[in-house]
């Protein structure tokens, strides 16, 4: 059965990929960006199946009004896919307090306003999916990414908990964390902040880590399988990574972890009191 579904920052990278593989196999898309002219190929090739919608997802009353028009326009919302963000590079010393609300606003806040949008319509038709792109950035930090890490993390906090508050209206809510993809996140979508020497070393060991070799970034027309076989499961993970990388640098953060909270156990619980 056709499915219909949003999806922001759909102008390029996955978004577009995705939003093209779901309106090939017939769903109906409302797809979102800054400037719609990106879209125009889609909008020419599927008519009525596509809604282009221009939205600056920062801010709330556009998010709601988007949301709302495309749900008017085919009467149901079906997924909701939160890919519209972008990364923002450099130490924490060196970021601008500019920059990190502009970050906070558009992948932190961005996904809340959508997700706030969506969820009445979908608690209404007891069912949906909402699936949020989040990174394998977002369980874990490197140097250079503190501060996209953060929106991620946030992301992730927030989702999690939007997971078990929904599931019983029948909605599904999924964190997808991808590892480096083939796309321009790290080019030309990227925002760097003003380099302070000193930490030039410290960066560069990030780009050393196996999953920032060039043999470990993912081909994103590869992912179109995994993100159709996800809107389609009937019982959907509340996480899922997506390229080979990611899985075997989560494990080894999180032996990491448990081996240091186990260590310092005696003293956790020394603080009970």
């Amino acid at each position: 059965m056709a499915k219909t579904i949003f999806i922001t920052g759909a102008s390029r990278g996955f978004g577009k990929i995705w939003a093209e593989a779901f309106l090939k196999r017939g769903d109906k898309v409302a797809a979102t960006s800054r400037n719609v002219t990106g879209l125009q190929d889609l909008a020419d090739a599927y008519g009525a199946a596509f809604l282009p919608l221009a939205l600056d997802i920062t801010d709330r009353a556009q998010c709601l009004a988007a949301v709302q028009q495309a749900h008017n326009q085919f009467g149901a919302l079906d997924v909701v896919i939160n890919n519209a963000g972008y990364g923002l590079f450099g130490a924490v010393e060196e970021l601008s307090e500019q920059a990190v609300h502009d970050i906070i606003d558009a992948n932190l806040l961005g996904t809340l306003w959508v997700t706030q949008a969506a969820l009445p319509i979908m608690r209404a038709q007891g069912s949906g999916r909402i699936i949020q792109l989040s990174s394998v950035l977002g369980i874990t930090s490197s140097p250079g990414s503190s501060i996209y890490s953060a929106t991620k993390f946030a992301v992730e906090g927030l989702s999690e908990a939007l997971y078990h508050e929904v599931k019983g209206f029948g909605i599904h809510v999924t964190l997808v964390e991808p590892n480096v993809f083939k796309t321009d996140f790290g080019g030309a979508s990227a925002v760097h902040s003003q380099a302070i020497a000193a930490y030039d070393q410290v960066k560069a060991s990030l780009y050393a880590l196996p999953a920032f070799q060039p043999d470990n970034y993912g081909e994103p027309l590869a992912t179109v399988p995994a993100i159709l076989k996800l809107v389609d499961a009937e019982n959907p993970p509340l996480r899922l990574f997506m390229g080979r990388a990611a899985y075997p640098w989560a494990q080894q953060v999180y032996a990491e972890r448990l081996a240091s909270w186990a260590e310092w156990q005696p003293v956790a619980e020394q603080a009970h009191g």
